[in-house]
């Protein structure tokens, strides 16, 4: 299993998880996508997307000021 890791602090609303769906796309199925992200809109965004793109959301957890988001990429 690959772990990619994405620092989207400081940005906003769509651009999260636009670049986690770029990051998400060269990865295979069963990847982890490892995703800071302080963008308050994100605890929405990030789990609406996973489930209408059919990635499982891992787990999601505060690390230092933002939120972790661990994505397993879909098959």
């Amino acid at each position: 299993m690959k772990i990619e890791k994405l620092d989207a602090t400081g940005l906003l609303c769509p651009l999260p998880v636009l670049k986690a769906r770029k990051r998400l796309a060269a990865l295979a199925p069963g990847d982890q996508l490892h995703m800071r992200a302080d963008d308050p809109a994100a605890v929405i965004d990030v789990p609406h997307f996973c489930a209408e793109a059919g990635h499982v959301l891992t787990d999601s957890r505060p690390e230092d000021g933002a939120e972790l988001y661990i994505i397993t990429k879909g098959g």
